[in-house]
């Protein structure tokens, strides 16, 4: 249940924070509670559909009923772009832009906690536990990395340097300051980070390993999925075992570039799922419910050279991953608890 997002019917994914660019606005609109003011452009309207701004914020968010959004109107919760509440009988003028601040009402809980390896003027390097979003998006806002990282530090404009998955956990990195962030930012587009992952899948006896692995990921016709097809490989991934049993193996995995669900993709179409992953090879996604059998990939490191100090940085999680099972329990998607 929405309360006070604001959204328009059928848009949990729609991206609504507050663009970068608009650094006045944000100026003059601080955050709260760790979240940022986001943004409603009014649309050209040479029909006169809309008398007011009421009418079309009945229009847009179709959830709330016309005497909730006037009520916010009225409470002043949605704003212009100086930070002046907009009357409920305020002229409709296409390209007009309102503010408001988005809010979730029962938004799930995640139960475990991030720790802060490293915190400096310019950079924090946080070990997120599995579960938890790095930012919001859907039915997830202070229930991610990024809003609660803002609350405990009280910090508005830490941005994430790269992201995992929220099944995944382990090391990712966030900058502090906007001025010296393109310089983190361009140790990824260079590859200029070595990534190390842990992973527990089935151990594979029939292949040599070290192994590298190429292939070529696109998104596929599924919201949720990425999939490989023929031509020339985007995604490269090197993968080495460190121990293995009869029926599993805990890998060593090195991106050496970061396509969307690389490692999951690559993975399960060597025929080594990562255990309890619900997205590949199969989609056995059941929502937000089960938290005791987290997928088994964990990002174990980062290093690289600080490109403000020159000083070599390797940050290691404090995570670990779950002993490997002694029986296949299925033929993908296997099920091991924490």
């Amino acid at each position: 249940m929405v309360n006070g997002g604001w959204h328009a019917p059928n848009a949990s994914t729609r991206r609504t924070n507050l663009p970068a660019t608009t650094a006045r606005v944000k100026q003059i609109l601080p955050t709260r509670n760790g979240v940022g003011p986001s943004c409603v452009t009014l649309p050209q309207d040479p029909d006169g559909r809309w008398r007011n701004v009421l009418d079309y914020l009945v229009t847009r968010f179709g959830t709330l009923s016309r005497a909730e959004i006037e009520a916010r109107l009225g409470q002043g919760e949605i704003t212009d772009a100086n930070g002046l509440p907009v009357s409920p009988t305020a002229p409709y003028v296409g390209n007009r832009k309102l503010f408001y601040y988005r809010s979730i009402a029962d938004e799930p809980r995640i139960p475990f906690d991030e720790v802060i390896l490293f915190e400096d003027d310019f950079l924090i390097a946080v070990d997120k536990p599995h579960f938890l979003p790095m930012a919001p998006s859907g039915r997830f806002l202070q229930e991610t990395l990024l809003v609660r990282l803002k609350r405990k530090l009280g910090l508005d404009d830490i941005a994430p340097m790269h992201r995992i998955d929220r099944e995944t956990a382990g090391v990712v990195l966030f900058t502090k300051q906007p001025a010296t962030r393109g310089a983190y930012q361009t140790l990824f587009q260079h590859r200029l980070v070595d990534k190390q992952y842990q992973a527990i899948a089935p151990w594979r006896a029939d292949l040599v390993f070290p192994m590298t692995c190429r292939s070529r990921i696109v998104e596929s016709d599924h919201f949720m999925r990425m999939c490989e097809e023929p031509g020339e490989p985007n995604a490269h991934t090197e993968i080495q075992v460190e121990t293995h049993n009869n029926h599993f193996a805990r890998y060593r995995l090195t991106p050496i570039t970061g396509r969307k669900h690389q490692l999951r993709i690559q993975m399960a179409s060597l025929g080594m799922p990562i255990v309890n992953d619900q997205i590949y090879p199969r989609h056995v996604f059941d929502g937000d419910g089960d938290m005791s059998k987290p997928l088994q990939l964990l990002a174990q490191s980062i290093a690289f050279i600080d490109p403000i100090s020159g000083v070599p940085r390797r940050f290691e999680s404090q995570r670990t991953l779950a002993m490997l099972p002694e029986a296949i329990s299925g033929p993908a998607n296997q099920e091991v608890s924490a």
